[in-house]
């Protein structure tokens, strides 16, 4: 095959790429289009329940979570995104119980992955699908988790 051959060659199989491209973006341009007018339509916007937009701690009515602070959402967290600060207490008994002080939350740092809420024994903290989370500073995706005054559900 001469040089002469192998370019019109070349020129067919090229003209005949550059139309099964033009075909894939003609077919997809007269397409009927999927795109979401996001901030007119919050009031019918379908989140899955999938999703993981954001690490909650549900309390009840009476401000009670269920986080005993044993630590193993913070261990098996794999970037450091919680943090838990816990103290001992003496009870009227004498013995001493670990409570809750903080529970710290870094949701600018957090990979998403669901391992501090499959190893919580307790079924303290769960993943909401809450989406809105724009801030200008950094500092402001930093939460604690539990409330103020809150307490451990007592066992009964």
């Amino acid at each position: 095959m001469n040089s002469f051959q192998r370019y019109i060659t070349s020129f067919w199989s090229g003209l005949g790429s550059l139309l099964v491209g033009m075909k894939t973006t003609l077919k997809i341009f007269f397409r009927k289009k999927t795109t979401e007018c996001y901030p007119e339509n919050r009031a019918t916007l379908v989140i899955s329940d999938r999703y993981r937009g954001e690490l909650v701690m549900p309390h009840d009515a009476e401000n009670h979570h269920k986080c005993v602070a044993c630590g193993l959402c913070e261990m098996n967290c794999p970037n450091g995104t919680i943090r838990i600060e816990s103290e001992f207490v003496e009870d009227e008994n004498g013995r001493k119980t670990k409570i809750l002080r903080a529970y710290h939350y870094d949701l600018g740092s957090c990979i998403f992955c669901q391992l501090c809420v499959k190893g919580c024994p307790h079924g303290a903290i769960e993943f909401r699908n809450t989406f809105e989370h724009a801030v200008f500073t950094r500092s402001k995706l930093v939460k604690q988790l539990n409330h103020p005054g809150s307490s451990v559900v007592k066992k009964q």
